[in-house]
């Protein structure tokens, strides 16, 4: 295991210190990637109206996002072995930064759709850059908790993206968004000053048997099921309590509450997966989620859809604490660098992330909400079998 540090005498104490600065700035930085992902959501129903986009452009431009992360996530992980995590990481947000100034001065529905693309592009080299540079730093019988609590700080992006966003109609849509991108060239400032710490160990055609390994495939696909979801929430929940009279500030305020429950839930069930084992809390959310599913489909009263992003939340925390995880732990099984494993992963996310909103808003437009619905309680399902191939045991440490 290779760490960021070396010390004469005793290094563990320098190590912890390291660390703790580490998830810090990792944290941030996932922060500062979810924000932008989600302050759109309760803007959504303000740039329908004014731009007069149906459902399925309203979803386009939500997808945009996770199309430009998906396009990207695997070149993301080559270069991030290449440059090493850190300067992918500081790369990454830099280029966020610059993509949400333009977006703040776009005023056509493709011009918002080309930036929200570039943010997807550069979302997923910060992910496989900062998560990688985490990772490598982290012993891997703590990768669970450490993981989750960067998780858990993502979702706080979740939840004060839509916040942001309703302040930005209350206030200026404009100003908000250039403010978000300077803070974010910020955040790549204070980035750069961290040690670059560990390179990944690149071993020969490790991607070719990593993408032959079911087990890692396994762990890949379970993190694109709750994007998926969220991304059929993103575009239908705004839109319904719309359609049923709520303002933006109500719209953001529902996915406020869910999200601060991840936020707490997340790193207990990161380590409650090193101690039991990856599949255990994944297997339990998946059969959550599929519940939240089919309740949202039959739902016909508002203050119940803003009620069951609670339920869709605490679902998405169990399965992405452990499965970020999981996707680590199979990639260092098969020598596989952990940059290029989160590329990998973070296509998978987008594939979700993307497919979701177009899913979402061409299903609900042509046959109504509960279809699509249906059909995530049904992948939900089905995934559980699946994740299965992938699961570990308790994770031990290398002296176990």
């Amino acid at each position: 295991m290779h760490f960021l540090w070396s010390d004469a005498a005793d290094p563990r104490p320098r190590r912890l210190a390291q660390v703790r600065r580490l998830v810090i700035l990792v944290s941030v930085v996932v922060f500062a990637d979810t924000v932008l992902f989600s302050a759109i959501i309760p803007l959504l129903p303000h740039i329908v109206d004014d731009l007069d986009l149906s459902k399925l452009q309203a979803g386009m431009l939500v997808g945009a996002y996770g199309a430009g992360a998906m396009i990207g996530g695997i070149p993301s992980g080559l270069l991030a072995t290449r440059i090493g995590p850190k300067r992918a990481a500081v790369a990454g947000l830099l280029l966020l930064s610059l993509a949400t100034i333009a977006f703040a001065f776009s005023s056509s529905g493709a011009a918002l759709g080309a930036t929200r693309f570039v943010q997807g592009l550069a979302s997923a080299m910060t992910w496989a850059g900062a998560l990688a540079w985490l990772t490598l730093s982290t012993p891997r019988e703590q990768r669970g908790k450490t993981l989750g609590t960067v998780f858990g700080f993502a979702v706080l992006g979740f939840i004060v993206g839509p916040a942001i966003g309703a302040l930005g109609e209350l206030t200026s849509i404009r100003g908000v968004f250039v403010a978000i991108g300077v803070t974010a060239a910020l955040v790549a400032l204070a980035a750069a000053s961290f040690p670059a710490g560990a390179r990944d160990e690149v071993r020969p055609r490790a991607l070719r048997r990593a993408l032959g390994d079911t087990r890692f495939l396994a762990a890949v696909w379970v993190t694109l099921v709750p994007a998926l979801f969220f991304g059929v929430l993103d575009v239908l929940v705004p839109l319904s309590l719309g359609a049923a009279g709520w303002g933006s500030v109500a719209i953001a305020a529902a996915f406020v509450a869910a999200g601060f429950t991840e936020v707490g839930l997340a790193p207990a069930i990161g380590s409650i997966s090193d101690r039991r084992g990856r599949l255990y809390p994944i297997r339990l959310a998946l059969l959550l989620l599929a519940i939240v599913a089919v309740v949202f489909a039959v739902s016909t009263v508002a203050l119940l859809t803003a009620a069951l992003v609670i339920g869709a939340s605490i679902a998405a925390s169990g399965i992405y604490s452990p499965g970020i995880a999981l996707v680590s732990d199979r990639a260092e099984a098969d020598g596989m660098a952990q940059t290029l494993a989160f590329g990998v992963m973070n296509t998978s996310w987008a594939i979700g992330a993307m497919a979701g909103p177009l899913v979402g808003g061409a299903l609900g437009e042509a046959v109504g909400d509960p279809a699509p619905y249906l059909m995530c309680a049904a992948l939900a399902v089905l995934t559980v079998p699946i994740a299965r191939f992938g699961a570990t045991g308790p994770v031990r440490s290398a002296t176990s």
